[in-house]
């Protein structure tokens, strides 16, 4: 006893400092000073491998960016003793210039100290070089008409090589419509002598209100690769820091509608506007009943496909005609959006006489030489002569027929009596078959009744209607039953065949079930009519024969 008590007393000894260092939570940040655009990481370290509470961010919210967050156990032996320690490693932007104060964070009862940062105004080397990575973005127009387009060109510049973790945040603007123009450009540019590799992005901007617009800085953040390549390690994290970077805020000037613009036409600023015509056929030697297709295509640079308006068509009498659906499309290319607007009439005349179709006008804002345009069709006169294919409307009355005509009538008489006799005498015959007795038809060799019978359980568990009607027909002709007496005389065989005829014949289609069907052949009881001795017919074969 003397030894065991000995023995627990030399662990309590040796436990007490491990748990007072276990109750420590150690800090730290990888540097002190830093730029607005760059990050910190900061360490958080408890000795203790047991320590499983969920950290808690929420103090570092109002004053940083977290960008990341990722925990590392390590086992580490030292002077003969195994010690784990639990890490956390913070990847955090400051939001504002100045003295920063990382406030204490907890994990469980355990609780940091506060570490203050020193964050400075991002600024160029002092050689004259730039920065390894920055962005450059700039507008085709310092100001643009109310839904008119702004090109956004964006560049990210870098003279380091990037990991593939990079990324921008998107592009929104309040009171416009941002369309992003293509997949973003990859190329290479000597900047001040140094090779730098460039991602551009394109974006054109539709300002929905006048006034003064700010374009929003975006956000790129990416990882240098270190060029140390003794310091890689590929299979832990990737080394290096998250850089992140911010394209300058542009102001935008959005002119309201000129004053001289024409009351109550459709406002299209565009750089370039274009209305054509075309038809199929050609308009030319049109006849009565004669169809052909005009076709008018209005193309817009500047402007997306549903900024574009309808276009007029003509509704004249005599004239019928049958709109298609419009066709809407957008191209892009080195100016930005085109929109075109395609609409097509069929036109079918009903009488000789000359139609005019009046003009079609489009007023527009050409925002190159900021002055009021018109794109106009000049009216065209179709004229239409008689069709001699067709009986003229004009024409004299018919004659009466003549005698040949009524004499050549008889044969139809003729025709429709015999019609008439032929359909009373099989209309006697029907009502005389039915009063007859019923002629119990002989069974018909074929296949045996078994072998019908597993046809027909083969196509219910396969659950096809078509097959199991057809295997279900040719079972019903081995017996003196019709089908449809059997289900008279038994309830649960009507409704499953109820339920395969809705299958088989219904327009909308649906899912059919054969379980019910085979069970209700499985189950189906003999007539309860015995056939009276001596008779020539035979007794009905049994349903199941073993």
């Amino acid at each position: 006893m003397s030894r065991v008590a000995a023995l627990l007393f030399s662990l309590l000894l040796a436990w007490v400092p491990l748990a007072a260092s276990a109750e420590e939570l150690i800090a730290s940040v990888d540097r002190n000073r830093l730029g607005i655009d760059e990050t910190v990481e900061l360490t958080l370290e408890a000795p203790d491998g047991t320590l499983f509470d969920k950290l808690d961010l929420a103090p570092l919210k109002p004053l940083f960016d977290v960008l990341g967050t990722r925990q590392v156990n390590r086992l580490s032996t030292l002077e003969g003793q195994t010690r784990v320690v639990t890490r956390w490693i913070i990847t955090l932007q400051p939001r504002n210039q100045g003295f920063v104060v990382i406030p204490p964070l907890r994990v469980g009862n355990r609780e940091t100290q506060a570490i203050t940062l020193q964050v400075v105004a991002a600024e160029r080397a002092s050689d004259g070089s730039l920065a390894p990575i920055f962005i450059d973005a700039s507008l085709d127009s310092e100001s643009v008409y109310v839904q008119a387009q702004a090109l956004l060109t964006l560049r990210i510049f870098h003279s380091v090589s990037l990991y593939d973790d990079s990324s921008l945040t998107p592009l929104q603007v309040a009171d416009a419509r941002v369309e992003q123009l293509g997949e973003p450009r990859t190329y290479e540019q000597i900047v001040n002598g140094v090779r730098h590799g460039v991602i551009e992005l394109r974006y054109a901007i539709f300002p929905l209100k006048s006034g003064q617009l700010t374009l929003p800085s975006q956000v790129f953040s990416a990882t240098p690769v270190l060029r140390n390549r003794n310091e890689l390690n590929p299979f832990g994290p990737r080394p290096g820091t998250l850089t992140r970077v911010r394209s300058p805020q542009i102001p935008l000037t959005v002119k309201p509608i000129p004053a001289g613009y024409p009351q109550g036409a459709p406002w299209l600023p565009a750089r370039s506007l274009t209305l054509e015509e075309s038809w199929n056929p050609s308009p030319e030697a049109l006849l009565v009943g004669d169809s052909l297709t005009r076709t008018l295509r209005v193309v817009a640079e500047g402007l997306a496909s549903v900024q574009l308006p309808p276009l007029k068509q003509p509704d004249l009498a005599g004239l019928r005609n049958y709109p298609d659906q419009p066709r809407l499309d957008d191209s892009q290319g080195d100016g930005g959006i085109t929109g075109s607007r395609e609409e097509s009439l069929a036109l079918v005349p009903t009488r000789s006489d000359s139609f005019v179709l009046p003009d079609v006008e489009l007023f527009w804002w050409n925002t190159e030489s900021d002055r009021l345009e018109r794109a106009i069709l000049a009216p065209r006169t179709l004229n239409v002569a008689d069709n001699p294919q067709l009986d003229d409307p004009r024409s004299a009355a018919p004659e009466p027929p003549t005698n040949v005509e009524q004499v050549l009538l008889w044969p139809w008489q003729l025709g429709n009596l015999l019609l008439a006799c032929s359909t009373l005498l099989g209309f006697a015959l029907w009502w005389r078959a039915r009063r007859q007795p019923a002629v119990q038809r002989s069974a018909q060799s074929g296949p045996s009744p078994r072998t019908l019978l597993d046809e027909i359980k083969r196509a219910c568990q396969a659950n096809d209607p078509h097959a199991t009607r057809q295997a279900l027909d040719a079972w019903a002709r081995q017996f003196p039953e019709t089908l449809a007496e059997m289900a008279a005389r038994y309830a649960p065989l009507s409704d499953a065949l109820d339920g395969l005829n809705g299958a088989l014949y219904s327009e909308i289609g649906q899912l059919w079930q054969g379980d019910a069907l085979w069970q209700a052949v499985r189950s189906l009881p003999a007539p309860e009519t015995a056939q009276t001795p001596g008779s020539e017919t035979s007794q009905l074969p049994p349903l199941y024969p073993r």
